[in-house]
């Protein structure tokens, strides 16, 4: 079936290949991920000078620490000498630089080479021009955000516009003061499906009956598929029994103070591409970020936010973490049965959206567009 002989209500989606094909995610890899602004890490992780974590970001390894001045810096994770990979730990904290296991050549926090064997004998060695390649970096909504590209992207474009384009404004996730919120829970999820279908999960709730029994019991309007995310400025009001964003619509934690009025009792959720999902409720904030490991493989770390007196205080913040935990395994577990159809031939040329999917043909064209494929 051609998308030129679908009835109006359906339109196409990518063909199978497009989830099946290592050539087609080493083409994502390098212009969708290596080129857009890219999560790698909450900020209050990098807690003082020497702190790091390293996270792949498409094809490259990427050092992430805190230098002296207490700034975030984002390095290529490969020493300058014979390419040997600096840091081979997922985080860790040095004192003052760190040091390639392989020859010892050394760079302080800033990059610069401050050492290395015999280096006193090569005067000509640049100490900044053989330190480290950095990357670019911005922080928001207290996370570190990095950018592999020569010339990055505009982040208030791409990043922030994604939000202002879902919500209306930035005001309105300026409310929930993200940035000073503390990680209550963090859970990775190690899902064998393609980031793809994990995007295209979330931005649709054609699936919300059928799979989320307690995610419906709480925001009743999923029940008939309702696609929050389409429509700017919309929040899914919780049922009228409800009384938190819990697993058994129990009373939630404290709320944010900023929250506005017409926010609370409200779920908002936010996708921005490539790789972010935020989550909005009155009492905390659910932020997951994907990690795309090969075609049919995905990391998410997922962390629940609260206020830091609820966290500091042992306040039991189970009920609420809960819920999303388990709309999470449901979600992916969904991804999982899916991403084997995508070899099959019966999906050579794709599958079909519905009504109430149709915004996923819109992220469809974005894969298109920057990967370079004409429109059909």
């Amino acid at each position: 079936m051609t998308s030129t002989s679908l009835p109006d209500s359906l339109i196409a989606t990518l063909p199978g290949s497009s989830y099946t094909d290592p050539e087609f995610f080493a083409q994502e890899q390098e212009h969708i991920f290596e080129n857009m602004w890219f999560c790698v890490a909450r900020a209050s992780e990098l807690a003082k000078p020497g702190a790091f974590r390293t996270v792949d970001v498409g094809r490259e390894s990427i050092l992430v620490t805190r230098a002296r001045d207490n700034s975030i810096r984002a390095y290529f994770n490969v020493c300058r000498h014979r390419g040997a990979k600096l840091c081979t730990e997922e985080t860790g904290e040095v004192k003052r630089a760190f040091q390639c296991p392989y020859h010892a050549w050394t760079y302080d926090l800033n990059g610069k080479l401050v050492a290395a064997p015999n280096l006193t004998k090569m005067p000509d060695v640049g100490r900044t021009e053989y330190g480290l390649v950095s990357v670019a970096v911005r922080e928001w909504l207290g996370y570190v955000w990095v950018c592999l590209a020569e010339n990055p992207p505009s982040f208030d474009e791409d990043v922030i516009g994604e939000v202002v384009a879902r919500l209306g404004d930035v005001e309105s996730i300026e409310h929930y003061d993200i940035d000073n919120l503390s990680v209550g829970k963090r859970i990775v999820y190690d899902v064998k499906a393609n980031w793809k279908l994990i995007i295209e999960n979330f931005m649709e709730c054609y699936h919300c009956a059928t799979i989320h029994p307690e995610l419906t019991e709480v925001l009743p309007e999923f029940a008939d598929g309702y696609a929050a995310q389409y429509y700017v400025g919309h929040g899914a009001e919780f049922g009228d029994e409800v009384q938190g964003f819990t697993v058994d619509g129990s009373e939630g934690l404290d709320r944010i103070p900023g929250v506005a009025d017409d926010q609370d009792r409200r779920y908002y959720a936010i996708t921005v591409k490539p790789q972010v999902f935020i989550n909005l409720v009155p009492d905390h904030v659910i932020f997951h970020r994907m990690y795309p490991v090969s075609v049919d493989r995905t990391i998410v770390e997922c962390d629940w936010l609260y206020l830091p007196h609820v966290v500091e205080s042992g306040k039991d913040v189970s009920r609420s973490v809960e819920l999303f935990h388990r709309v999470n395994q449901q979600d992916f577990d969904a991804c999982e049965r899916t991403q084997p159809g995508m070899s099959s031939r019966m999906y050579a040329k794709g599958g079909v959206l519905v009504p109430s999917e149709h915004h996923i043909g819109a992220f469809h064209d974005w894969v298109n567009e920057r990967l370079g494929i004409p429109q059909a």
